[in-house]
């Protein structure tokens, strides 16, 4: 049977420490590289969400032996069978709703000399690939799919490719990487050159199984040595910073509330949330800064805040876009304008965020304007709530209305919200143990 999540004004100030899990987009790169690396790769802090676990059983199906070693499935040992030992697979590989797993496991399979069909579920059938295949083809890649290969189910016959100079139209961590994964069974030099900065991950982390990735006059290059080899050292994953979002603008918004957030990951193209969120008035301040593997991490310590609206700079837009529904309902409980442009990416993720977003807020009573690019929201500092909202099965249009509610008058009920378990499933019990109103339900009907 189908549930719905109910969420409603905070009991109390949110109040202590909450040890935030693995970081999503590490998880899914830890494990492709350990896989395509000589030997044994021992993973800690993998997110074992539904998106991340696809990732891994793709590769199983591919003749990689994985074992965990908890039942939380965030400790794990990857036994790498080299760039050229993945194994044609019997079925179909399905990535479920795991579009970060769909765009870079094409260029993995744009290498190898082997049929494949990459497949997901219903909303991942519906988001543009050609921005990943279009480029996999210019290396040499054969392949075909739905609308000339832009949707899946992609049918790939990869190969002999070749390094090329590409400069995407899209500022996408998840193109920049496909090119580069790519690139690594590539006879000659990769370079690529964003329009804007992006994440950078996979850059991090090739380094890290013996692969150089180096920044020459603007271009990222990466030249293959035909050979990842497994660290030594652990590799281990940083708390996921778009996670510990959710709880910090949580606390930042109920009264009185002060929260601790351990060893969250703060790569500056992951930290456009924070920056946005501080301009508007919320107090998040780093502690403890240092480094975990490649990648730089500090405790966030969050109080309870006065918020405003701001124009959102185009500069720290890219850096993000995973948390503008977050941001959105942040803005409705601020006071004055929240502008946004330059964000038409989210109108092609799980769900046209901007569109459901601005639906949902509607509906509890805000005064949200959707633009093509972005939204103008006059916050009031209040909502009314009192309603039911669809997440049309967008974990983070979930969350994000789920952390509204906890201001709102009146409970929220959320639909299609199950989704939330493919990129954070210990969000409920971590929110309720924080002292968020919110549990799971029957529906109704």
């Amino acid at each position: 049977m189908a549930k719905v999540l109910i969420a409603g004004r905070a009991l109390g100030a949110l109040n202590g420490e909450i040890r935030i899990p693995g970081d999503k987009s590490m998880s899914h790169r830890a494990v492709m590289l350990a896989a395509l690396a000589e030997g044994d790769t021992h993973i800690e802090g993998f997110l074992s969400g539904e998106d991340n676990l696809s990732t891994a059983a793709i590769f199983a199906q591919m003749g990689v032996a994985i074992d965990w070693h908890n039942a939380a499935k965030s400790a794990l040992t990857v036994h790498g069978v080299g760039l050229h030992g993945l194994r044609e697979p019997v079925g179909v590989l399905d990535a479920g709703n795991a579009g970060t797993c769909a765009r870079l496991m094409v260029g993995v399979l744009a290498g190898q000399p082997f049929h494949s069909v990459l497949v997901g579920d219903a909303s991942l059938h519906q988001r543009p690939m050609a921005r990943v295949t279009d480029p996999a083809r210019l290396m040499g890649a054969h392949i075909d799919g739905r609308d000339g290969g832009s949707k899946l189910p992609l049918a790939i016959r990869g190969g002999a490719l070749h390094g090329m100079d590409f400069e995407p139209k899209v500022a996408s961590a998840q193109v920049k990487s496909c090119v580069l994964l790519a690139g690594l069974f590539a006879d000659g030099a990769t370079r690529v050159r964003e329009p804007r900065p992006t994440r950078d991950h996979t850059e991090r982390m090739l380094p890290l199984f013996g692969q150089p990735v180096v920044s020459e006059a603007g271009w990222i290059v990466l030249r293959p040595t035909d050979l990842l080899t497994a660290p030594q050292a652990t590799v281990v994953i940083p708390s996921d910073p778009s996670s510990a979002a959710f709880f910090a603008v949580a606390a930042a918004l109920v009264p009185g509330s002060s929260l601790r957030l351990p060893a969250v990951g703060m790569n500056p193209r992951r930290d456009g949330w924070r920056r946005i969120f501080t301009a508007m008035g919320g107090v998040v301040t780093m502690v403890n800064s240092a480094e975990v593997g490649s990648e730089p991490v500090a405790d966030l310590e969050v109080m309870a805040s006065r918020l405003h609206g701001v124009t959102v700079a185009a500069t720290d837009v890219p850096d993000a876009i995973d948390e503008f529904p977050l941001l959105f309902a942040a803005a409705v409980l601020a006071e004055g304008e929240f502008l946004l442009h330059g964000a038409a990416e989210l109108r092609v993720k799980e769900s046209d965020r901007i569109a459901v977003m601005a639906d949902a807020l509607n509906a509890a009573g805000a005064q949200v304007e959707a633009l093509e690019d972005g939204a103008r929201i006059v916050g009031t500092g209040h909502l009314a709530g009192g309603c039911t909202v669809d997440a049309h099965g967008d974990h983070r249009i979930a969350m994000a209305m789920a952390v509204a509610a906890q201001c709102a008058d009146a409970p929220i009920t959320i639909r299609n919200a199950e989704a939330i378990a493919t990129s954070f499933p210990d969000f409920v019990p971590l929110a309720q143990q924080l002292g968020m109103n919110l549990q799971w339900s029957e529906a109704a009907g």
